[in-house]
């Protein structure tokens, strides 16, 4: 009974460790890569976007802007590639120092049966079970001394199990071995290059940034401008709301028009509960785009000291990029707005997104638009090629974070 309870406690043990370290991908070790993937499909986003067309120039404020971007992003693939390094390599140490203890129990197994089997071998020569039955006083003592063979015939089989078990868990675990080496090894030489990559544009970082420092007061100036045009834009934008918010409450026979919200129709209020239901999961405006300048109030990426604020976010995209539409809504409005090319507001319920800096609109006030559906074409600054487009989302009045509600922003 003893050994087939030591037998059920090996088998155990072993089940327990296997289930416990396991031979795939640690669920770490899987975000880390999954977010390696990105940062490496936003560098190439990023090139394709914003350094494809070297023939077109650029000021020397939206080069830096973009190399500042591109060497952030850079930094965090090195970062987060290094992270996946040292993972590994705690995962290969623990894989070594399992292997050592999987072949020492292994080694044991063998033996305690190689010894099974002699004796075993010696029993059946020397006829000693029917002596064993036979010496028995009794029939209940007969009884039970077969049952005692029977279950030393089963630990017999059990063993022989375990080594089979053992056996095939080491060498699971070596090929995981190989499996990690040959990824961490892969991880290095990519670094590497990221590295040097990484030292190629800090200097041309650095040397731009020297020729801006020459002329700060009047990079300084620009930006303060740009940013009295951004604000002058936005201020109109949320004019238009708050003229909208005043219509539909006047609409609704409400005294005073002055509410802070929409006054919504039972259809406005399922489909900002839609809207709601989709935060987090909304897809972007563009097919192709990346984030330039993101949400609130922040140093300019250029000059630190400068501090601008952003109502909602500056995606990057492609000459003449399609603009669409993230949720199913109704057109609020479409706005020819100075300094800032065309302007599309559609509301979903007491949710409105902001489409700005567009060439062309293919819808009209009042149109019902669908998820996707291309709305209009962004404009595409003819001297340096730039395509951006502003996008933000508002709640009533108040603007929202788009990277909390656009699909991994």
């Amino acid at each position: 009974m003893g050994h087939k309870h030591t037998f059920k406690y090996i088998f155990l043990l072993v089940f327990t460790l296997t289930s416990t370290i396991g031979f795939s991908q640690s669920k770490k070790q899987q975000e880390l890569e999954e977010r390696r993937q990105e940062l490496r499909n936003e560098i190439k986003q990023i090139n394709d976007l914003l350094f494809k067309n070297r023939s077109q120039k650029k000021s020397q404020t939206s080069l830096i802007e973009d190399l500042s971007y591109k060497v952030n992003v850079r930094r965090n693939l090195i970062k987060i590639t290094n992270q996946q390094a040292n993972l590994l390599t705690r995962e290969i140490n623990t894989n070594q120092k399992k292997i050592t203890e999987l072949r020492d129990e292994l080694q044991t197994l063998k033996d305690n049966y190689a010894k099974m089997i002699v004796t075993s071998y010696k029993s059946k020569s020397e006829q000693s079970r029917i002596m064993f039955l036979l010496s028995s006083s009794n029939f209940q003592q007969a009884y039970k001394r077969v049952q005692y063979i029977n279950q030393y015939a089963d630990y017999q089989k059990e063993q022989g199990e375990a080594i089979k078990v053992k056996t095939a868990e080491l060498q699971e675990t070596n090929k995981a071995l190989l499996r990690q080496k040959e990824d961490k090894q892969k991880l290095i030489d990519e670094n590497r290059v990221a590295q040097r990559e990484l030292e190629v544009e800090l200097k041309q970082q650095e040397s731009l940034m020297a020729s801006i420092n020459k002329n700060l007061n009047n990079y300084t100036a620009q930006i303060r401008q740009k940013q009295k045009e951004a604000d002058k834009i936005d201020r109109e934008i949320e004019k238009i709301i708050r003229e909208a918010i005043a219509k539909s409450n006047k609409s609704a026979g409400k005294k005073s028009t002055a509410s802070s919200g929409f006054a919504l129709t039972p259809e406005d209020k399922i489909l900002a509960s839609n809207f709601v239901s989709s935060k987090g999961k909304l897809p972007w405006p563009v097919q192709k785009g990346v984030v330039k300048l993101r949400y609130g109030k922040q140093p300019h990426p250029v000059v630190k000291t400068v501090m601008i604020q952003s109502n909602g976010v500056r995606i990057a995209t492609e000459e003449g990029a399609e603009i669409r539409a993230v949720f199913n809504g109704k057109v609020l409005a479409v706005q020819a707005i100075k300094h800032g090319n065309l302007s599309v507001l559609i509301q979903h319920g007491n949710y409105i997104t902001v489409y700005k800096n567009l060439s062309k609109v293919y819808v009209k006030k009042g149109d019902m638009v669908s998820t996707k559906q291309e709305i209009g074409k962004v404009f595409t600054n003819p001297s340096n090629k730039e395509s951006i487009l502003n996008f933000s989302i508002f709640k009533e009045s108040n603007t929202q974070n788009p990277a909390d509600w656009i699909y991994k922003m």
